[in-house]
């Protein structure tokens, strides 16, 4: 299929994106991005003691993947801006997440300090993926300021509840001239491809791959769930009829001639 997911002017080779927080072991993500072909991945910008290998998270991330810093931590615009730049300028590139949350039960992010963000941070061109509340006025206006995708939840973030915004989603889709990608609250590959089947340009996924009995396997399968479920939304689903129709014509049957 001639399907190409473009961010940011740059052609992205697969459409599940991966985090990094959780994991138990992290040797265990290196193996997780490279069997699941994931291209973009997340990460959290902390402070770190450069001498503690296996702490400086980098270590363990391919080299040909997109690395996209999340402002996790952030509770307002000033404050997710400043984290932006500070990746930049450590070398991380201009791939940035924009994460506001100051709601400490519900980890809901704050759509108004959201938009201030990535209003400032797509002036500077910084490629801007704003993780948002689902909502069409506050994505329109995100799009407008420059955001280069969108990224509404599908539950809460870390609860595995799967795409609980469903509806919202659908129609955001329908809606954005950017890539619109389900983050947060996904728990298991049937709910990414519920994702991809409406016409999601991508899925990004953490807890439910980090905290896996095998977060290997479980990458690969989220992989598979993405890309085959992404070929069913261009191969679009037959008629849904509200009673039975037979697979097979109800004339021709042979008779008993005596």
């Amino acid at each position: 299929m001639d399907d190409v997911l473009m961010i940011g002017g740059r052609m992205i080779s697969s459409r599940l994106f991966i985090g990094t927080g959780k994991f138990g072991d992290n040797r265990l993500i290196k193996p997780a991005l490279e069997k699941s072909g994931a291209a973009v991945v997340t990460v959290a910008l902390r402070r770190i003691d450069d001498s503690a290998g296996d702490e400086n998270i980098l270590n363990f991330i391919p080299k040909d993947c997109i690395l996209m810093p999340n402002t996790s931590g952030a509770r307002n615009a000033e404050e997710a801006i400043r984290i932006a730049r500070l990746a930049k300028a450590c070398g991380m590139g201009n791939w940035i997440k924009i994460e506001v949350i100051n709601d400490n039960k519900y980890l809901l992010p704050d759509n108004q300090e959201t938009l201030k963000a990535v209003d400032i941070l797509a002036k500077e061109e910084f490629v801007v993926l704003p993780y948002m509340v689902p909502d069409l006025y506050a994505a329109r206006r995100m799009v407008d300021a420059g955001a280069a995708a969108i990224m509404p939840l599908g539950s809460p973030i870390g609860s595995n509840r799967g795409l609980k915004t469903k509806e919202l989603v659908r129609i955001m889709i329908n809606d954005s001239s950017v890539p619109v990608i389900v983050d947060a609250g996904l728990g298991m590959p049937s709910e990414a491809a519920e994702c991809m089947e409406m016409g999601c340009g991508a899925v990004l996924v953490n807890t439910a791959i980090a905290t896996a009995k095998d977060p290997v396997e479980m990458a690969i399968a989220f992989s598979e769930a993405v890309r085959g479920s992404r070929r069913a939304f261009f191969a679009s689903s037959g008629y849904i009829g509200e009673t039975a129709g037979a697979s097979s014509p109800l004339t021709g049957f042979l008779r008993g001639t005596n």
